[in-house]
């Protein structure tokens, strides 16, 4: 199941365990975990984008090594509420990834949650190779807590 209802994803998921939020960048792939009680998300990691294959394999894996029961993952609305050419290709990734991982995904809107993540960086004077390193996942723990935020709402 794909939706970009937060009540949806709660319906479907387990009782307990955790989410994996993705910030998926032509690039790079930010990731960030939830607690098992799904009440705060953790940046992760970033992965350097491959081919389809590659990146859900390693998603997949991470899945099940974390006890994952469903994915957040970030929409990049245009600010008009449109959707353009990078938010059509992350439904294709998620309509892909469903696929390869039977897990409820939810799109997510992500507008502005780079440049919040990199607005914080900066007021705590990170370095610019710093925030570069770290830009994804936080966006990706960004992306996540507010899904969390969200469900907890719906709960």
């Amino acid at each position: 199941m794909i939706t970009d209802n937060a009540a949806e994803l709660a319906a479907a998921l387990a009782r307990d365990g955790r989410l994996l939020g993705i910030d998926l960048g032509t690039k790079t792939i930010g990731l960030a975990l939830s607690d098992i009680g799904r009440a705060i998300a953790t940046p992760m990691q970033t992965l350097k984008r491959s081919k389809f294959t590659q990146d859900s394999e390693i998603l997949a894996a991470l899945c099940a090594e974390q006890g994952v029961v469903g994915i957040v993952v970030g929409l990049p609305i245009n600010m008009n509420g449109t959707e353009g050419p990078r938010a059509q290709s992350t439904r294709a990734f998620a309509g892909n990834l469903i696929k390869k991982i039977d897990l409820p995904i939810l799109l997510w809107d992500e507008r502005l949650s780079t440049s919040a993540v990199t607005r914080a960086m900066i007021d705590a004077d990170l370095s610019r190779k710093r925030r570069a390193e770290i830009v994804d996942q936080a966006a990706a723990g960004f992306i996540l807590q507010g899904a969390l935020d969200a469900l907890t709402r719906e709960v």
